[in-house]
């Protein structure tokens, strides 16, 4: 069904992006071939006074009941997980991944998408309240009844994965068949602290990149492929995690093929994770449809032998 590798992060959709400009983002990605569509159902629960999630799902099912047909043309991508649901500090009141918090979440998530079906439904923090089992189980009579079609696992470590892939494997149920990560062409310091990032094992790691490759049937998604506009936009500098002599040389080498091809540093980064082995789905977040030109335009670059070994010898 893809015929984009990039997915349109939709986080901010009916918070700190309108309807309006939503909207245009979409149709413009639409009509430019894109399918997948990643959202939340805790999106954007720190941008709203409720301090509750809801509004991004909510403008796409607007969106889609507003566009009779686009629903078949376009593959939802929601999580499950991290949504508040009561009183205290987050992440400690999340909904987390019990049994009846998945089935609870996932006709929260129907409902407001306005369909049927999920095509691509996520685990996006792990809970270890929850068994696995009992997590493995209720994702599976999900797909069993053909409420989702695909399951994936966001921000848990290697170990939890793959375990829970066994016992859905175990049983005869699906299981994870995608990774959603924080991944980017800079990486920081092994172990420092990254602003923004809640997620202690949410990284790509050489091991995640290894699993991914042995297994043809697991997909790598990335979030904050672009690191939220620090590659080009001067006014949002890299976090102090990234300050080391790595970042340095993969800078140069970023912008040596950036002016080669006569392209901006994003699309040069996209490019480098859509075209590699594994091939990564980018997710990435945009303000208006400027912003998303230069995006497909990234991903529909094709970087020459010469170019990509550039970038993968600089560290």
């Amino acid at each position: 069904m893809t015929t984009v590798n990039l997915a349109l992060g939709a986080m901010n959709f009916g918070t700190r992006l309108d309807e309006r400009t939503s909207f245009e983002v979409l149709d413009r990605f639409v009509d430019a071939g894109g399918t997948l569509i990643d959202t939340a159902d805790c999106y954007a629960f720190w941008s709203d006074p409720s301090g509750r999630g809801g509004q991004s799902e909510e403008v796409i099912g607007r969106w889609l009941a507003r566009r009779p047909g686009v629903r078949d043309r376009v593959y939802l991508s929601t999580k499950v997980g991290a949504e508040p649901v009561g009183p205290g500090e987050w992440p400690a009141n999340r909904e987390g991944l019990s049994a009846p918090a998945i089935r609870n979440a996932v006709q929260g998530s129907l409902q407001r998408l306005g369909t049927d079906r999920i095509d691509l439904y996520w685990a996006h923090m792990e809970d270890r309240a929850a068994r696995l089992e009992d997590t493995a189980g209720a994702f599976a009579e999900l797909v069993g009844s053909g409420t989702v079609g695909r399951l994936g696992c966001s921000n848990h470590p290697l170990w939890r994965v793959e375990r829970a892939r066994q016992i859905a494997r175990g049983n005869g149920w699906a299981g994870y068949t995608a990774l959603q990560l924080r991944h980017s062409y800079l990486q920081p310091r092994p172990g420092a602290s990254v602003p923004g990032q809640d997620h202690r094992f949410g990284w790509v790691t050489d091991e995640i990149v290894d699993y991914v490759q042995s297994d043809p049937e697991l997909s790598l998604w990335a979030y904050t492929a672009l690191l939220g506009g620090a590659y080009t936009r001067p006014d949002r500098p890299l976090p102090e995690a990234y300050d080391h002599p790595g970042t340095t040389r993969r800078l140069a080498a970023l912008a040596r093929v950036a002016r080669e091809l006569g392209v901006s540093r994003n699309q040069v980064v996209l490019a480098w994770l859509s075209g590699g082995a594994p091939a990564v789905t980018p997710i990435v977040g945009v303000s208006g449809t400027e912003q998303l030109d230069e995006a497909l335009a990234g991903v529909s670059l094709t970087l020459s032998t010469e170019h990509r070994g550039l970038l993968d010898a600089a560290a």
